[in-house]
């Protein structure tokens, strides 16, 4: 598989993946500029690619995005712009982009631009990253076979001569090795043989050549291959200095990073970003930022007390800072100290006549078996951005074998579309019981999705990740029919009961969906008085009057309409009073508010008393116990539905739940 490449284009996703692909490359590619910063680093990739053509105020906060992350991981950012907007050139500079081609350009110019920005990032790593397995010095070996396959390289390295063959037997190899690299060995190989994944040892190389690393895999037919990789890390850190801050810059990070994790050690890593830097910058000038910022790295080195071998500080990129901690270090304490140095951070600063005040965020993650200095970097900048996007939580931990939110939703994304395609998305029936019989009445049609890594996934879970990717429609066409078509062939027990499917905003900005739903529903042999189609409020506040005129329509057909959620949103009297429904749903928050305090229970009783003023039923969602059940009812709601009766069930349990 090729390396993996991360594109970003607005315009142009699909043509730039397809000719990357063609080019041996692995694309991870993105329309949208969302959550850009932990996209890129959840891909592995060394090289970004940001087409600006068409969207330059896009690429330009795109860039802007994730120029730190790139920087900090030793990547290369490469950007397209169209040619009117090369005048923006010096500000994607400015803000972070190593590479630029300027269109119109012919396909061989980019994979050549992105060549060289590989080879950009390469050398960046100061050669510690791991480059993709070539010819070089490698070995491999079957499992209960007595010798080993070097290649010519490593054969040489070993002192064998042509004369001699290229394998060499066990004992002899096993001879060549330290006391401590022999150690390494056999637990890496009983590692890798247990588990089946990647992972490494090093040893002291012969006549002084330093330290050397193995690194090893599983090959088809159960061979074991390794990759052996010289490690001429002095035993004194390099000098290398930001020359900001004085602190050690990246590439000193990586090698002690390097350095440690050759020796077995785990080391644990902070990356602390200050915030505001940009807005400082701009309000005070360059040379105010630049003294907060040393201000804040000297604050950081004296909390941290570096001494350059167990704790070491450098400034990455921009406003981010790494902190490294050598072993016995555990994640407890990366964890305290960087909470430690937010609050350090958020302490104010003088510079001159100005007193400011700055914040940070912080990301805190440990070593893990077979790592090397940029997949544990990687994964500290994966904390790093995720404790960025959530305003409560100023430091975000990711212990040994959690996978970050991004690369969650990323790999459900991808198994969504699998999922459809294989119809592996199920329904569930949740029950709507009469509140003054008690007796069911209908259910609500929910998806559920048995993924064979993450288990049950609800609705919510679904449709937050097909909103994030183009299978919106496809899981919203796939909920309807599946429902409404199961729904036609329930058995006696069941076909009394209503049946209500949810239609969403997307659904509703499709030409003729009211038509083609409808048809749907006749083609099933459902009656059509017998379904109710519900809607969020989110969904009707775009076009009032398009939202008006197509729940006409459906109404028209013989369906019922519910406003689902109610409570949640915008909860505007005037859309309510302006379309055409027969259901309100009360948000299971506001069912739930009945049975807390008097304000609480007076603004439950004023929604009810409005709806039903409108001639709308009213059901509650979310009804858990009997207390909130009673009140309710005692307000006038008319249906219910919640865990006091069932959760959503199958068909099977819901005709038990019926006979019961």
């Amino acid at each position: 598989m090729g390396a993996p490449l991360f594109i970003l284009s607005f315009r142009h996703r699909d043509e730039l993946t397809r000719l990357a692909e063609g080019a041996g490359w692995q694309p991870i590619a993105a329309r949208r500029a969302d959550n850009a910063e932990a996209r890129f680093i959840a891909s592995g990739a060394s090289v970004a690619l940001v087409d600006a053509r068409g969207s330059l105020d896009e690429g330009l906060g795109a860039v802007r995005a994730i120029a730190d992350a790139v920087e900090a991981n030793a990547a290369a950012l490469l950007v397209l712009v169209s040619r009117k907007d090369a005048r923006a050139l010096d500000a994607f500079h400015q803000h972070g982009a190593t590479h630029f081609l300027v269109s119109p350009f012919t396909e061989p110019q980019l994979l050549h631009a992105l060549l060289f920005a590989r080879r950009h990032a390469e050398r960046a790593g100061g050669d510690i990253r791991r480059r993709e397995e070539g010819e070089g010095a490698s070995w491999r070996w079957h499992p209960g076979s007595r010798s080993v396959e070097l290649s010519p390289a490593l054969a040489r390295q070993a002192g064998l001569g042509e004369d001699d063959g290229r394998r060499i037997s066990l004992m002899e190899l096993f001879r060549k090795l330290d006391p401590d690299g022999r150690r390494a060995a056999r637990n890496a190989v009983d590692r890798l043989l247990d588990t089946g994944q990647a992972t490494a040892f090093a040893h002291r190389g012969e006549a002084g050549e330093g330290r050397i690393a193995h690194h090893m895999q599983v090959q088809g037919g159960g061979g074991i291959v390794g990759r052996a990789e010289t490690l001429d890390i002095p035993e004194r850190l390099p000098a290398g200095r930001d020359p900001l801050t004085g602190l050690r810059d990246g590439r000193a990070a990586r090698a002690w990073l390097a350095e440690q994790l050759t020796a077995g050690e785990g080391p644990i890593v902070l990356l602390l970003s200050v915030n505001r830097y940009d807005a400082i910058n701009a309000a005070f000038g360059r040379t105010t930022g630049d003294a907060v910022l040393q201000a804040a790295g000297r604050r950081i080195e004296r909390h941290v007390e570096a001494d350059g071998r167990r704790r070491l500080v450098a400034r990455m990129a921009g406003a981010e800072f790494a902190v490294l901690l050598g072993a016995p270090a555990t994640l407890d304490e990366g964890s305290f100290l960087a909470g430690e140095l937010v609050e350090a951070i958020g302490r104010p600063f003088a510079s001159g006549d100005h007193v400011i005040t700055l914040g940070a965020k912080a990301g805190v993650a440990s070593a893990q078996a077979g790592d090397d200095p940029a997949a544990l970097l990687r994964r500290a900048s994966a904390a790093l951005a995720e404790a960025r996007d959530v305003d409560s939580a100023p430091v975000r931990v990711l212990a040994e074998g959690a996978e970050t939110a991004t690369a969650r939703g990323d790999r459900l994304e991808v198994d969504l579309r699998r999922a459809l395609d294989q119809d592996e998305i199920g329904i569930r029936y949740q029950p709507q019981v009469s509140v003054t019989t008690g007796a069911i009445v209908g259910v609500e049609a929910l998806a559920r999705w048995n993924h064979p890594q993450y288990g049950e996934l609800g609705a919510n879970t679904l449709f937050g990740v097909a909103e994030g990717s183009d299978y919106l429609v496809q899981l919203s066409d796939h909920v309807q029919r599946k429902a409404i078509e199961e729904a036609a062939a329930w058995p006696e027990p069941l076909r009394s009961l209503r049946l209500s499917v949810n239609i969403t905003a997307a659904d509703m900005l499709r030409p003729a969906f009211a038509a083609s739903f409808l048809a749907l529903v006749r083609d099933s042999g459902f009656d059509p008085a017998r379904l109710t189609v519900e809607v969020t409020e989110g969904g009707l506040i775009d076009d009032l009057g398009a939202a008006a005129a197509l729940l006409a329509d459906l109404r028209g057909g013989g369906l019922r309409v519910a406003i689902d959620d109610f409570g949640t949103g915008y909860s505007n009297l005037a859309y309510l009073k302006a379309l055409p429904l027969d259901y309100l749903k009360l948000d299971k928050r506001i069912s739930q508010d009945i049975a807390g305090s008097t304000r609480d229970r007076i603004v439950v009783r004023s929604v009810i008393d409005m709806a039903r003023s409108l001639g709308l039923d009213v059901v509650a969602e979310g009804v858990e116990t009997e207390e909130q059940l009673s009140l309710l009812a005692q307000e006038g709601c008319t249906l219910y539905q919640g865990f006091l009766c069932a959760p959503p069930i199958s068909t099977d349990a819901l005709i038990s739940l019926l006979q019961g």
